[in-house]
């Protein structure tokens, strides 16, 4: 065969590549969604239809309904995996730590228990999963060390702690009335993990409201705690200085989008 000959058989190959790898992505993506909105009993040939394909396409590519939400559980956390590396440059690692929490239990499905996949244990995830696993596993635990060390979160917190938590969040979000991207109950889970137990900025950024909205019954400044001093007319202040109000400022902008980060 010519060079010229070989060139031309090479076209409808790459072309036939590249469709497989669309289609391929469709199916998956079809899964992701209906496994979240009706749980692992969805059908692979509900799945076909959302996908538009035959059901012999995903069964070509997906022998077994475990081998296809393998898949989706593996593109799930290497999501989180990227998202956790960018995090990881963020100049604020505090910061840099909550917005990721944020992020892990508003794209879990509230029908599955996210740590029940992650925590690596026999039998479950299996092999494909468990790569995945391990390197979110190893990103979350250098954002929970730099938060650490940078004074953010508290030092007697492990990740294993962090994982629990993830749990009770999700079950959380199962609560009627929770909003986007978090619901208050499980921001306030997330703020146990605070060292500066005064902060809210994430319960304030999670839930959606400006904490002129919160009722405080005490006079403590509402990001260190100070003691304020207080007229007997006006407003209550919120804040012991300019800085404390900017700071809160700053938190509030950042934390207000966690989906801004995601890439």
């Amino acid at each position: 065969m010519s060079a010229r000959q070989t060139r031309t058989a090479t076209v409808p190959r790459l072309a036939q590549r590249s469709e497989a790898r669309a289609t391929y992505a469709r199916i998956l993506d079809a899964a992701q969604h209906a496994f979240a909105e009706q749980g692992t009993s969805v059908s692979l040939a509900e799945i076909a239809r959302r996908a538009g394909v035959g059901a012999g396409t995903v069964y070509r590519c997906f022998p077994t309904k475990a081998g296809l939400l393998e898949a989706v559980l593996e593109q799930r956390i290497e999501r989180l995996n990227a998202l956790a590396a960018n995090h990881l440059k963020h100049r604020d690692p505090g910061v840099a730590f909550f917005d990721f929490c944020i992020e892990v239990v508003s794209s879990a499905p509230v029908e599955e228990t996210p740590c029940d996949l992650l925590t690596l244990g026999d039998g479950w995830p299996r092999a494909r999963v468990h790569g995945a696993g391990m390197r979110f596993h190893q990103g979350l635990t250098l954002l929970l060390a730099a938060a650490q060390h940078n004074g953010a979160v508290r030092t007697d917190i492990s990740v294993s702690d962090v994982l629990g938590l993830f749990t009770a969040c999700v079950a959380a979000q199962r609560l009627p009335g929770q909003a986007a991207p978090i619901g208050r109950t499980a921001a306030l889970i997330l703020d146990s993990l605070r060292a500066d137990r005064n902060s809210t900025a994430t319960l304030t950024a999670a839930s959606g409201r400006d904490e002129r909205d919160r009722d405080r019954d005490g006079h403590g400044c509402h990001m260190c705690g100070s003691v304020l001093s207080q007229s007997g007319t006006g407003r209550r202040a919120r804040y012991c200085s300019p800085a404390c109000r900017q700071k809160a400022h700053r938190e509030r902008t950042r934390l207000a989008g966690p989906s801004s980060t995601v890439a």
